[in-house]
């Protein structure tokens, strides 16, 4: 028995309309081998972290290019871990300025990806850091 993919949400919290990015990734990760679920445009930081728990993830992705990152990202880890959902694994990319990516981290967020970055870069942040339970 193979152990099964490792589980992606992919999320764009707070009011930017601007997916394509995330949708790229999305597939990107697909074509890697994870299960990814993508939620759409304009997410609030409870209907994420809702969809993370509906689809057992071990990965959220937070696309961000709206300037909120330091309220919602924060506040979505905050959530995750009122869920009972420590161990996932919370990663952002997007426009996040290079002064707001220690904050971040130590919000809880465990890597920020910018533009440019490679899918395979991001695949294998993933696989060498995601915890999960296997069985």
């Amino acid at each position: 028995m193979t152990a099964r993919p490792i589980r992606v949400l992919i999320a764009k919290p707070g009011l930017d309309g601007h997916d394509r990015g995330a949708k790229v990734l999305a597939r990107g990760l697909r074509d890697e081998g994870f299960e990814v679920v993508y939620t759409g445009l304009r997410q609030t930081p409870e209907m994420i972290v809702s969809a993370a728990l509906q689809e057992d993830v071990d990965v959220v992705g937070l696309s961000i290019l709206s300037g909120a990152h330091l309220t919602l990202l924060p506040r979505i880890v905050a959530l995750l871990r009122e869920a009972g959902m420590a161990d996932v694994l919370v990663t952002a990319g997007g426009i996040i300025p290079a002064d707001d990516i220690e904050p971040l981290k130590a919000a809880g967020v465990s890597e920020v990806f910018g533009p440019g970055t490679t899918i395979g870069a991001v695949a294998d942040f993933l696989r060498a850091n995601v915890r999960r339970a296997e069985g």
